[in-house]
């Protein structure tokens, strides 16, 4: 159950999502995905896993018992997370100081009042009180074998309101044994140079080892981590993605790139760094929330450059506009082709799908001025890179890849008068020299226009029948009202293996999803490797 890390003691990253990060709202984890998500982090490779607060509810007692049983940590240690003993009891006679002692776990943190006001009325306790519960609970698990950990809630607030007794908390944890006194700013209301000044007086006059645990209300989470590392904090409390309570904490992954990147601390096992994309995404999928594509170092638009002047620079040198080579972090530079695209732009980007323009600055141009001129119709390439590549490879070749011609197509919308909708679409074209004439049903216009195509074609191309739907986005574009607007239909669409974006513009929302499946049909059969026809 328990790794021995591959590291030195001397710095801390601690998680915290199945924790404080499942407290997010949207996010509501199973024993099942507390399991997974403990097994990404310890690939990943940070030092410590806070699994929840056993004894409190089912579902943590659960996940600890499991967890001893069937994840084999290779790097972390699995941490249970509890309070201090109650008022007027001692720590072992406390049943959930008890529950914490039962899960297990090698390291147990405990939660303690360090604001004296919350002290009075939260827990309904004398400020002398509060210190005894803090060193008796300590002394106890510590006694037990334990490496234990104190958050110290509401502390920054705390201090400004009485910084005498703030430190008095720190003081009493740490000479009680207490490995770590982490430093919370639960309202997240901190800004870095006051996360700073705090830490550096708190170190210098407790001499305790410190953590920084920052919520993102002020959007400094981060800032307000790294700010306590300056000052000497040596644990670093976050959660996977920025996880947590109203707008969240501290994101795990630009903390640990910072870390590792830009101060030079080894802080994962060597070569775990390149694993963060690929981690993020994964827990992503487990809490069932789409990845954020502008998140730094590991969402999809991390590394992504549109204008063109950027692209001339990094044609020259990637460097001068990346703050990072961005495989460090496992992800990837992605050129954007817009109306804002240069030469370099669409010349990096043929290269990035395999496309060689072999350095023909006319044909070049001619694309540059092709996506400009669709651009300004309303098609857009940011997020339908199949479509422009079936442009590139058009203008290539001297003509578009052809699969099959459609002689034509119709959508049939019938309303009935049970209030029921018929969806019904007929296609007409021509593959491999035969004729075709094809019927679907659907739930909606558009999947019978997908479902008809697919009858029609797959007769002939057989490796269709792997393609699937799998997102359909519409937008009314500016310019036009109502009903008579220009309507624009993103399509992705996946073989199994992988998943690729189509884009479709008329003026109306059929005719452009028509165009959207079209260049979804024909980028499955190029994918697939068939050849066009003659």
């Amino acid at each position: 159950m328990t790794a021995t890390s591959d590291l030195d003691d001397s710095f801390h990253v601690f998680d915290t999502t199945l924790r404080d990060g499942a407290q997010r709202e949207g996010i509501n984890l199973t024993v099942a995905d507390k399991l997974a998500i403990a097994r990404h982090l310890d690939d990943f490779g940070v030092g410590f896993i806070e699994g929840g607060w056993p004894g409190a509810n089912p579902r943590d007692t659960e996940f600890f018992a499991r967890a001893g049983q069937e994840i084999d940590f290779r790097h972390a240690q699995l941490v249970a997370f509890g309070s201090t003993r109650r008022a007027g009891t001692t720590a072992d006679q406390d049943p959930q100081v008890r529950a914490l002692l039962e899960s297990g776990a090698p390291v147990i943190t405990l939660v303690a009042k360090s604001h004296d006001r919350h002290v009075e009325l939260a827990l309904r306790t004398t400020l002398d009180e509060n210190l005894a519960m803090v060193g008796d609970t300590v002394s106890f698990l510590k006694e037990q074998g334990r490496r234990v950990f104190i958050d110290c809630e509401h502390f920054f607030d705390g201090y400004r309101a009485n910084p005498e007794y703030a430190k008095a908390v720190v003081r009493t944890a740490s000479e009680a044994g207490a490995d770590v006194v982490v430093l919370c700013d639960t309202n997240g209301g901190m800004l870095p140079a006051q996360i700073q000044a705090v830490v550096s007086t708190v170190l210098a006059d407790t001499g305790a080892r410190l953590g920084i645990h920052a919520q993102d209300d002020t959007g400094c989470a981060v800032a307000n981590t790294l700010a306590a590392v300056d000052a000497g904090a040596t644990h670093v409390q976050c959660t996977a993605n920025g996880y947590g309570e109203r707008v969240g904490n501290a994101n795990l992954f630009p903390v640990v790139a910072a870390l590792e990147l830009k101060y030079g601390k080894q802080v994962l096992p060597e070569g775990h760094l390149q694993e963060m994309t690929r981690i993020s995404h994964a827990i992503a999928e487990v809490v069932n929330l789409t990845p954020s594509t502008h998140q730094p170092y590991v969402g999809l638009s991390a590394f992504a450059h549109k204008a063109g002047l950027h692209a001339s620079a990094i044609k020259v040198d990637p460097d001068l506009y990346q703050h990072i080579d961005p495989e460090q972090v496992g992800n990837t530079m992605r050129m954007l082709v817009s109306d804002m695209a240069g030469r370099a732009s669409i010349e990096l980007k043929g290269k990035e799908l395999g496309v060689d323009l072999g350095g023909d600055r006319e044909l070049v141009g001619r694309v540059v001025e092709r996506v400009k001129e669709r651009e300004l119709k309303g098609y857009t390439y940011e997020a339908a890179d199949a479509s422009f590549e079936l442009l590139l490879r058009a203008e290539v070749q001297g003509g578009p890849l052809s699969y099959f011609e459609v002689e034509s197509w119709r959508a049939i919308v019938e309303d009935r008068p049970d209030g029921s909708h018929a969806n019904e679409a007929t296609v007409k074209l021509w593959a491999k020299g035969e004729r075709i004439v094809a019927t679907a049903e659907g739930n909606g216009p558009v999947n019978a226009l997908d479902r008809s195509l697919r009858v029609g074609l797959e007769k002939i191309y057989p490796q269709l029948a792997k393609l699937e739907l799998v997102d359909y986005k519409v937008r009314i574009l500016e310019g036009k009202h109502g009903t008579n607007s220009t309507t624009r239909v993103l399509i992705s669409t996946s073989d199994g293996t992988g998943e690729w974006s189509t884009v479709g513009v008329a003026d109306n929302v059929i005719a452009a999803s028509w165009q959207a499946l079209e260049d979804a049909y024909t980028y499955g059969l190029l994918r697939a490797g068939v050849a066009p026809a003659e």
